[in-house]
């Protein structure tokens, strides 16, 4: 791995340089990212061990794969799809382990209702359902990666093919519109 023009490669060009299987180049991609995705994970599981096992297959995943990566895709989107997808099969095939887990939370808790209740109440109840229903496909995919998937804007306009700039105008405006109907 050697300097481009007298600077450092970028994202995309070290991962080219890893599907061509230059070790460093690899290296520095995830000395990089790791922290990133970490933080990133350990914000949808509280479990550390797991995450860092997940962060593991994530960067065995790009190492395997990084001839798979597309030039004009964005590097840290492309990273976070495959880290949150490796998540959420850690978590579905977590079985007996990670059904005792929630038993015993909801033990500790059963006096106050978790999150995920409060905005099924809402759905349930209408509220909240019909006013997500009424948002344009745009604002709720907006919302459905920035929100739901905890993507930054960037990484959302990323995703979704669209300027950073257009990604926080649909989302305040989703906002505005969901404040005004809850209200």
């Amino acid at each position: 791995m050697t300097e481009t023009n007298g600077r450092d490669p970028s994202d995309a060009e070290l991962l080219l340089a890893a599907a061509d299987g230059d070790r460093r180049a690899f290296e520095e991609f995830y000395r990089r990212y790791a922290p990133w995705l970490v933080l990133r994970l350990r914000a949808r599981c509280a479990d550390p061990a797991l995450v860092d096992d997940v962060v593991q297959e994530a960067f065995l995943d790009v190492w395997r794969g990084a001839a798979r990566y597309r030039r004009e895709g964005d590097p840290a989107g492309w990273l976070w799809r495959i880290g949150s997808r490796r998540l959420v099969d850690a978590l579905r095939g977590d079985g007996a382990r990670g059904r005792l887990r929630q038993s015993l939370a909801r033990l500790r808790h059963r006096d106050e209702p978790s999150a995920e209740e409060r905005v099924l109440t809402g759905v349930e109840h209408g509220d909240l359902g019909g006013s997500l229903a009424r948002l344009s496909p745009e604002l709720r995919a907006v919302l459905q990666a920035t929100v739901v998937d905890g993507l930054t804007t960037r990484e959302a306009a990323a995703l979704l093919g669209i300027p950073h700039g257009t990604v926080k105008t649909r989302a305040m405006r989703a906002r505005r519109q969901l404040r005004e109907e809850i209200a």
